[in-house]
């Protein structure tokens, strides 16, 4: 693949694996070369092109026989919550918030642990240590912050989001599984679009979207809604 510069950006296909969003499936990824120095604009590139951070690694599907998997993002300038969204808003106007640095904190680490076992027992990410924690969502040479909402001093929920040259990348965000009602997923989704607004950002990145898996199907209920599909961005 080209970058803007036209200096070519090495690619590797991945062997097939287990997908971990569509039983029966396998599924193949396109990697960014591992060894190639990653910042803010470039990040931005790529996240552009459909790919995705997960760790040091910079990805995108690239299944033979599937193309379920469609990386989305949200046009700032343009979106309106919906009745549900606004409610999901208000309710939410108690917390307080602040951002740190990708330097590990326990208390965080904790509510992600939490979080894992009560919504991704079987997942294989359960049970991190804190090295895996940290290389999952950490990146060098990428601008990433913790973004804390505390309900006076309780830690509720922590965003990570990568701050690009062009949008806010939502890398992964945990919350207090017992806090359900407050639909804190939600909140902190329309919390990134207004931050993006307040920096003059046009995209928010919300990774994949599956349509047939329920736990990627939410991000289109934040419209207007891109997705990145044969090579350009067609709204979904």
């Amino acid at each position: 693949m080209k970058h803007d510069n036209d200096h070519s950006i090495r690619c590797y296909s991945t062997s097939p694996f287990e997908c971990s969003y569509l039983p029966k499936q396998s599924a193949t990824n396109l990697v960014i070369d591992p060894s190639l120095a990653l910042n803010d604009i470039l990040l931005g590139a790529l996240l552009d092109q459909g790919f995705r951070r997960s760790g040091g690694h910079i990805y995108r599907p690239n299944c033979t026989n599937c193309q379920a998997c469609i990386s989305t993002r949200v046009a700032v300038d343009k979106f309106t919550p919906n009745r549900s969204q606004r409610r999901c808003w208000r309710q939410n106007q108690d917390l307080s918030h602040s951002s740190s640095t990708t330097i590990f904190a326990e208390e965080q680490f904790e509510l992600y642990r939490r979080y894992l076992t009560a919504r991704h027992a079987d997942s294989e990410m359960n049970n991190p240590t804190p090295e895996e924690y940290m290389g999952f969502l950490t990146s060098p040479g990428v601008k990433t912050q913790f973004h804390e909402f505390r309900l006076q001093d309780k830690l509720l929920a922590v965003s990570v989001v990568d701050h690009t040259s062009n949008g806010l990348s939502a890398v992964y965000t945990f919350f207090d599984p017992n806090q359900a009602q407050r639909s804190l997923g939600t909140f902190t989704i329309l919390w990134m679009i207004e931050l993006a607004r307040r920096l003059n950002l046009p995209w928010v990145y919300l990774g994949y979207w599956i349509e047939a898996c329920d736990k990627m199907r939410y991000k289109t209920r934040f419209t207007p809604c891109q997705g990145y599909i044969d090579e350009n961005w067609r709204q979904i």
